[in-house]
C-alpha cells in the first residue's frame, strides 16, 4: 500500500527585504517577565559591576529603592523580541542609534516590543540584500516606554537567503 503524499506547510520564516513597507508597524507576540535570574547572569555573564543591579541592601539606599534591572538587558530583550519580525533574516546588524532610556525597569515588570519601519533602500555592496532602518520601543505591563532606539539591518531578499533548503531530507526507513 503506497503511503499518501504529505503536504508540508511552511512555518513563518520572518521578513525578507521584500516585505518590508515603510510605516508598517510590528508588535511581539508575547510579553517577557523580566526575573531575578534573567537581570543577575546577565549582570554578571557582562562584568557589570554597579552593585543598583544585584545588591538588593544597597538598592535599598537608593532613589529606586530596588534592584534595577540591567539597561543593556533591557536592550537584548526588546531586540531579541523585535527578531521574529525583523531581523530573522538579517545578513548583519549594522548598528543601533538614539537609544533612550525613559523609563526604569524592575524586576516583575513585563515588557513589550513595538518595531516601526522607518526606511528601506537596496544594497550598494549586497544585490542579495536591502538596508532596513526601524525604530523599536520596548513598553512596561503599564503601557509605559521604557526603551527607545533606532536600529539598522541589512536583510536578504527573497530567494537568497541560507536558509533556503535548510532542513535536512528524512530518510524513510
Amino acid at each position: 500500500m503506497a503511503k499518501p503524499d504529505k503536504t508540508i506547510k511552511p512555518g513563518w520564516e520572518g521578513r525578507f527585504y521584500e516585505d518590508f513597507e515603510i510605516g508598517d508597524v510590528y508588535r511581539s507576540r508575547f510579553g517577557h517577565t523580566v526575573t531575578e535570574v534573567d537581570n543577575a547572569l546577565f549582570t554578571q555573564l557582562t562584568h557589570n559591576t554597579n552593585p543598583l543591579h544585584f545588591d538588593a541592601h544597597y538598592a535599598k539606599r537608593t532613589k529606586w529603592g530596588r534592584i534595577l534591572v540591567n539597561s543593556t538587558f533591557t536592550l537584548a530583550l526588546i531586540t531579541g523580541m523585535s527578531v521574529p519580525d525583523v531581523s530573522e533574516n538579517a545578513m548583519a546588524n549594522l548598528g543601533w542609534e538614539e537609544i533612550r532610556l525613559t523609563n526604569p525597569v524592575f524586576i516583575g515588570d513585563t515588557l513589550y516590543c513595538e518595531t516601526e519601519v522607518l526606511s528601506k533602500r537596496e544594497s550598494k555592496s549586497y544585490p542579495e540584500a536591502g538596508m532596513v532602518r526601524v525604530r523599536s520601543r520596548g513598553i512596561n505591563q503599564d503601557g509605559k516606554v521604557v526603551i527607545d532606539y533606532t536600529r539598522n539591518i541589512m536583510v536578504y531578499k527573497r530567494g537568497t537567503s541560507p536558509k533556503i533548503g535548510f532542513f535536512p531530507e528524512i530518510e524513510e526507513g
